[in-house]
């Protein structure tokens, strides 16, 4: 009996394995083929896309750039600058200074001649007090708005308090550390304003590794592989699911998640849908969640899009405490996330959002972890027992490694093709180069602190958002600065 149930349980459990990882690896294949697809659809409409005449139309759409803030005032002052430099022709730029112990609030009063000003303000959504709001008495700085509120210890707090500020239809959200292009309004409004059949509630673009670039007072000068082994696994893997998964699942309208570092928004959608969850640690796609789940109990056909221009590089984790708190906090973020919007899961009422979004982030995001973590469980018992198919295992793991490096060197390649955002092939082969490495080295350290995030959450053990301690960025020449900042 104790051997037949053994042996059917062994055999479940290679079957179970079996169907999930051939249903994941053609999951990749789709992905690269939709992605293929979007991406050329995307560069034939950029072929003949005029952004001058958006930017000079005085019909454009009016975008508010929210940046929460905390403790950041080493480099504060050139953050900001940069946030006013878009090439567009609407918009103002929303700085949350969310508790900062530091001068970071000092500074900016000093800098761009803030006074404080009488501004109604309007609780749409939940946020910590604000405090005080601040305007320029120099209308070389008009588009800058600063709102001091007290800490409400999340990044969701922070930004809910700049959608009650804010004063147009869209809105952006991004880190106050992030660099974006100054194009970047433009580009992400355009999918909201081409769409003919649909409502397009949220919009991203690719995000890319800022360790390593040269920066000069919030610009972005050049463009390089990050140097440091952590941050080069983080770029390829920011490469394959930007450039080849998001992309892939914008072509089917669903999109996972619009990433936190970089998406713009319908804020009325946003708002009628309740905002950031303040105490959700995967806030993000929590809000692309709830969104979503607003416009089909409306009954309103909307989509989110993304597209393949690398329009924000932020500066990763470069410490591997730092890295596990990060990857931590997304695991626990998503079981939370996912365990708050279980009514969704597989219900056509919410369509492709109830059909794919959330099964896929339930069985290939979620149980991922867990189902790798249980197979090497297994294998090392098979060894242990001496009954392990050599041969057989030799080939199937042959097989899965090679799989893993076509897709994330296929991604790399296509990327680099199409965008060129690296001068030479050498930093194209440093970031290729860390597919062969990252099954055995990153992969693995991915794995671990997701189940420690879904341990933490399981066991509701306290989990700070912390201090994401960061070098900052500099010239060649610039010795590194350590800046703490919300993480």
């Amino acid at each position: 009996m104790g051997e037949n149930f053994v042996e059917y349980a062994s055999a479940f459990f290679e079957t179970t394995v079996f169907v999930y990882g051939s249903g994941l690896l053609m999951l990749y294949a789709m992905l690269a083929i939709l992605s293929f697809i979007n991406i050329r659809l995307f560069l034939r409409k950029e072929s003949y896309t005029d952004y001058s005449v958006i930017v000079a139309s005085p019909l454009a759409p009016g975008i508010s750039v929210i940046a929460p803030a905390f403790n950041e005032g080493l480099t504060i002052i050139s953050n900001v600058r940069s946030l006013l430099t878009f090439d567009y022709p609407n918009y103002e730029v929303i700085i949350i200074n969310d508790g900062s112990t530091d001068d970071t609030l000092e500074k900016l009063m000093t800098e761009f001649s803030m006074v404080k000003v009488d501004f109604a303000y309007d609780v749409k959504i939940s946020s910590k007090p604000v405090r005080g709001v601040y305007k320029s008495t120099d209308e070389a700085y008009a588009k800058l708005v600063v709102v001091d509120k007290e800490n409400g210890k999340s990044k969701a707090d922070a930004t809910n308090a700049g959608i009650n500020i804010a004063a147009y239809p869209y809105f952006l959200c991004t880190d106050v550390d992030c660099i974006l292009h100054n194009q970047t309004l433009q580009m992400l409004i355009r999918p909201m304003m081409e769409e003919e059949h649909k409502r397009v509630i949220a919009t991203g673009a690719t995000l890319r590794m800022a360790n390593s670039c040269e920066v000069d007072e919030g610009v972005l000068i050049k463009i390089r592989a990050p140097r440091p082994l952590l941050a080069r696994f983080q770029e390829l893997e920011y490469i394959r699911s930007f450039v080849l998964g998001k992309m892939g699942w914008s072509y089917i309208n669903a999109v996972p998640n619009v990433s936190g570092g970089l998406g713009m928004f319908d804020k009325e959608i946003a708002v009628k849908a309740g905002g950031y969850d303040s105490v959700s640690f995967g806030e993000d796609m929590e809000l692309r969640l709830r969104m979503s789940r607003y416009v089909y109990d409306n009954k309103i056909d909307a989509a989110v899009r993304y597209i393949p221009t690398t329009l924000c590089w932020t500066e990763g984790p470069s410490s591997m405490k730092v890295f596990m708190r990060q990857r931590t906090r997304w695991g626990r973020g998503l079981l939370q996330l996912l365990l708050t919007h279980r009514a969704m899961f597989l219900n056509p009422a919410y369509g492709r959002v109830g059909m794919i979004v959330v099964p896929y982030n339930v069985f290939f995001e979620l149980l991922a972890p867990v189902i790798e973590f249980l197979g090497i469980i297994y294998y090392i018992l098979l060894i242990y027992f001496g009954l392990v198919n050599w041969p057989y295992a030799i080939i199937l793991l042959i097989f899965v490694y090679t799989y893993s490096v076509m897709i994330s060197t296929l991604a790399v390649l296509w990327d680099q093709l199409t965008f060129q955002y690296y001068r030479n092939w050498k930093d194209v082969a440093m970031i290729a180069l860390m597919a062969f490495v990252e099954m055995l080295i990153y992969h693995p350290l991915i794995v671990v602190f997701a189940l420690r995030g879904y341990y933490f959450h399981l066991a509701n053990r306290k989990h700070s958002w912390g201090n994401m301690q960061r070098k900052g960025f500099q010239k060649k020449e610039d010795k590194p600065k350590v800046t703490p900042a919300a993480g």
